[in-house]
């Protein structure tokens, strides 16, 4: 089992900056590929971006391309993404999640580990 706990969400003003981070315990984490998922209301889950286990290969949806970063450190067992000039639509609930898929990306449905969510609200 992998225990991921959310934090730093919060209101921010459009063009302004939010940092997230995933806290994780239980098994190895480094055993694991992580990913940033959000899910506003009315819309599906979506992944946002993604990591490799050692953090050596990224993954960014188009939308957020260029604004945000996935990065983690083993060491402290922390997933953290930073979000940069952030836009309206940004706004969602962001789940950080946990795959033991070997293939990077992972397929969604290989993430079987997953946090309770922290709510990000971006106002214009």
């Amino acid at each position: 089992q992998v225990q991921l706990v959310e934090s730093g969400g919060g209101l921010v003003q459009a063009g302004g900056s939010l940092r997230l981070s995933c806290a994780a315990s239980g098994r190895t984490f480094r055993n694991y590929a992580t990913g940033w998922f959000r899910q506003a209301p009315g819309n599906e889950r979506e992944l946002v971006a993604a990591t490799s286990r050692y953090g050596g290969s990224r993954y960014y949806a188009d939308p957020v391309k260029g604004r945000f970063t996935i990065s983690r450190d083993n060491a402290e067992n922390t997933v953290y993404l930073q979000m940069s000039s952030l836009k309206p639509e940004d706004t969602a609930v962001y789940y950080c999640a946990a795959s033991g898929d070997y293939a990077f990306p992972p397929s969604i449905g290989t993430y079987n580990y997953w946090g309770q969510g922290t709510q990000v609200t971006v106002s214009s």
